[in-house]
């Protein structure tokens, strides 16, 4: 029995060996589980035509939007380890779709094979100008001093974590007040019906340039050059939100090994080239490439953050 698992190894190994060899040789789907028109697609399809001039086959872009992203990633759990169909992937679908649920339908840990963190989306806080607040410091000590009386939007499950954490870690009282999506929450932000909201919206970040909102801090480690002059939410007095929306490429699982390599090696070229930075960064993406261990390890750690969060302000699983 063992000669003949060695004889088909062997035999595996012969058939597959030249197949990685030649790989790619044929278009490769990147599959991205948003529609166009936010900024996903257009990230995707960045990282997509720069993978394309450097490997010599086409990268198309395959929109599969549904739950937040999941429904995609869920369809990548069967697709067959060629790579030839792979997914840029966020936080969204490898975090919050499974810890917001009851019972998911896949685990992002296991069901997955990571190739390259890409980036992280810029994340700002605001607040409207009716708040007598210039800096993070002092919105939290006037929310300190009305408690329940500043109301906070957010679009998303990552805007409600990261409120969460900004409410713990100082104390404030806010009301809270859930919009589907960014889009119906800006124009409540924008007329003062809601005080406060962490966004990735550029729009929001032309808002505040004309002063109709104001920029107190940015999620990320190193200041945005989009708006240099506004602090990171640690330079602003608050480290301990340490939530981030952050993407990359993950393949289906068991994916071979030299093509994981050639993947990541590829992404991560893309992600150093001058022109994939400029167009990253107009969208409000700042680029960071990555291992595959790397990756495995912030998608690890993200999770077990927001089941603590999670559990930690009581939100309903779906």
């Amino acid at each position: 029995m063992k000669k003949l698992k060695l004889a088909l190894g062997l035999a595996l190994l012969v058939c597959v060996g030249p197949a990685l060899s030649q790989y790619p040789n044929k278009p490769i789907r990147l599959i991205v589980g948003f529609p166009p028109g936010g900024s996903a697609d257009p990230t995707t399809r960045i990282l997509g035509q720069a993978l394309s001039d450097q490997m010599g086959q086409p990268v198309i872009v395959d929109n599969r939007p549904g739950a937040d992203s999941a429904l995609a990633a869920e369809q990548m759990t069967r697709i067959a380890p060629d790579g030839y169909t792979i997914m840029f992937a966020s936080n969204s679908a490898m975090v919050a779709a499974v810890a917001l649920r009851k019972a998911p339908t896949y685990d992002p840990l296991k069901d997955f094979t990571p190739i390259s963190l890409v980036g992280r989306a810029t994340v700002f806080f605001y607040v409207h100008p009716s708040v007598p607040a210039t800096t993070l410091k002092e919105f939290v000590a006037y929310a300190r001093a009305n408690p329940g009386k500043l109301a906070y939007g957010t679009g998303n499950a990552l805007s409600i974590l990261y409120n969460v954490q900004l409410m713990s870690a100082t104390g404030i009282d806010m009301l809270h007040v859930p919009y589907k999506g960014e889009g119906p929450l800006n124009p409540d932000l924008l007329a003062g019906r809601v005080h406060s909201s962490f966004l990735s919206t550029l729009s929001a970040l032309s808002n505040a340039k004309d002063g109709k909102l104001r920029a107190l801090a940015v999620l990320l480690e190193r200041r945005s050059p989009l708006a240099p002059e506004v602090p990171t939410i640690a330079e602003a007095g608050v480290p301990q939100v340490t939530v981030r929306q952050w993407a990359g490429v993950f393949g289906p699982p068991k994916l071979p090994r030299p093509i994981v390599e050639r993947l990541n090696k590829e992404v991560n070229a893309a992600l150093k080239r001058p022109e994939v930075l400029e167009k990253l960064q107009s969208y409000g993406y700042a680029a960071e490439g990555s291992t595959p261990e790397r990756l495995f390890e912030i998608n690890r750690d993200d999770l077990a953050l927001w089941h603590k969060l999670v559990k930690q302000a009581a939100i309903p699983l779906e």
